[in-house]
């Protein structure tokens, strides 16, 4: 579903050049579920945000469902992702301005995808909180929104940046759950610290001096 080929990336900090991943490769087969674990600054985040888009890469490739990710354009990438990739992210960043449904139609609105707002949010036990704002509802509730949100349009494939990691045990764990119930077919990629994320995972790749292990 996934495939980096010899991907490198680096980053220019001030005079400082900084290279995050070094010609590193993976393949992530349909349904699975995998874990990158590495510190901060090791090339998770970078890995997640070149699958998406949010960053490109300074050499090699990355395919989605055999598709060059690399090779489209900003223009079709960004109706790549809003169509087939859901990302959940560490800090939520749901919309402020607009209630819990809203930020899920939204999503809708944009991949051009018919979608169950109600059943999605009965299925992460929001629906009764549908017309309130993010900043109503605690931290594991924005984060069961941001969820849902990713998942609400049937993606393909959902990238998540240490989705557990701004919460509590108990959030953390119900987020996890969700995580693993997510329908069958759907690739996930998690960035995390998190051991128990890892434990769940179907897999666990390490990022060691910008290469995967």
């Amino acid at each position: 579903m996934l495939r980096f080929e010899r991907v490198s990336k680096k980053f220019t900090e001030g005079a400082v050049e900084r290279q995050v991943l070094r010609e590193a490769s993976l393949e992530l087969p349909t349904g699975s579920f995998t874990a990158l674990l590495g510190r901060s600054g090791s090339g998770k985040s970078t890995l997640l945000n070149l699958a998406a888009g949010l960053d490109r890469v300074d050499s090699g490739r990355v395919f989605c469902d055999e598709v060059e990710l690399t090779a489209l354009s900003d223009h079709d990438f960004t109706l790549f992702r809003r169509r087939q990739l859901g990302f959940i992210f560490q800090f939520f960043h749901l919309f402020p301005t607009l209630t819990v449904a809203e930020n899920l139609g939204l999503v809708l609105e944009l991949s051009g995808r018919s979608g169950d707002v109600e059943g999605m949010l009965r299925r992460v036990g929001l629906w009764e909180r549908r017309e309130s704002y993010p900043d109503k509802l605690s931290g594991g509730e924005q984060q069961r929104v941001a969820v849902a949100r990713a998942l609400v349009h049937g993606p393909r494939l959902v990238l998540a940046d240490e989705p557990t990691g701004n919460l509590d045990q108990e959030n953390g764990a119900t987020v996890l759950d969700l995580l693993r119930l997510r329908d069958a077919g759907v690739t996930l990629l998690v960035a995390t610290h998190s051991q128990e994320v890892a434990d769940a995972a179907d897999r666990v790749v390490r990022v060691v001096d910008g290469q995967l292990v």
